[in-house]
Formats: C-alpha cells, sequence, structure tokens
C-alpha cells in the first residue's frame, strides 16, 4: 500500500514549490485553452474544466485535512470517491473553480509555510494508505498537483 501514490509525478522537485506555482501555471493553461476547456481528451475522460474542478475540491479535503492532522493526535483522513463527486460538476464553470482553487491554496500555502518540523512529523491515518505524516500529505499534494497539470497541458497541445 503506497502512502503517496502521486510520489512518481513529484520525483526530486520540491513540494512546497510545486503547491506554490499551481495556482500560477493552472491560470496560464485555462486562459491558454480559452474555449477548449471543455473538451474531453477521450470518451470518459475529464475535461480541463472538470479538472479544474477536482482539483478545487481537492484543495478544499486537503486544507481540511491538514487543519484536522495538526490539531488532532492520530486523525484518520476520510477519504472520498472523487468521481462521484465529478456528478457535481455539470453545473461548475471554470473561473469559479479556478478562483476557489487558487484561494484555497493561497490559505494553505500560508499554513504550510508556517509548519515547523514536528507540525511535518505529525501522524494520521489514510484507511487506504495507512499511516502517513503531515508531509506526505504536502508532497501528495504536490504530486497530485503535477499529475492534473500534465493531462491539462496535454489537452492544450491538442487544442
Amino acid at each position: 500500500m503506497a502512502t503517496n501514490p502521486y510520489a512518481k509525478f513529484l520525483g526530486d522537485a520540491s513540494a512546497r514549490e510545486v503547491i506554490d506555482e499551481t495556482a500560477g501555471r493552472l491560470k496560464f493553461l485555462v486562459e491558454r485553452l480559452g474555449s477548449h476547456v471543455e473538451q474531453a481528451p477521450a470518451p470518459g475522460k475529464w475535461s480541463a474544466r472538470q479538472i479544474v474542478c477536482h482539483l478545487a475540491d481537492c484543495e478544499i479535503v486537503f486544507a481540511f485535512r491538514l487543519r484536522q492532522a495538526l490539531s488532532q493526535e492520530y486523525h484518520v483522513i476520510q477519504p472520498f470517491d472523487q468521481d462521484l463527486w465529478a456528478n457535481q460538476y455539470d453545473g461548475c464553470d471554470t473561473h469559479t473553480a479556478l478562483n476557489v482553487f487558487a484561494a484555497v491554496r493561497d490559505w494553505n500555502v500560508r499554513l504550510i509555510t508556517a509548519m515547523r518540523p514536528h507540525d511535518l512529523a505529525k501522524k494520521l491515518t489514510h484507511p487506504e494508505r495507512g499511516e502517513m505524516t503531515v508531509a506526505v500529505v504536502v508532497e501528495t499534494m504536490a504530486g497530485h498537483d503535477l499529475n492534473h497539470l500534465a493531462q491539462i497541458e496535454a489537452i492544450a497541445e491538442r487544442a
């Protein structure tokens, strides 16, 4: 059971730098896509708009997880089914999702920047991934960003 399924996307990159740069990269890609933001790369795959909505949802989830982990001993993360959440994305527009992502990300960056080594070492449990630390959650955020940025970049290349 992998603690961070997105570690392969992060590689040797700095999680904090990735997290700090994602909102700007995302905004650039959305502007570059224009009306192509609605095009899915293949049947059954998310469009760039849906990916941005997913990132906004996930940023809210990461905000909650980080704060719960820092305030509780051995917090247990509540997983969610991203595909079920995506069923709500038809009513969501790209720019609102992007604004939500950017605002919550800014709030999370401030929290992460203020963390001390003992904060990053706090342990929590993910029912599907096992025990991890807050540092692993931060690394997961960054790898998750890179995964989805690459998907949107691939859509932009085809547009």
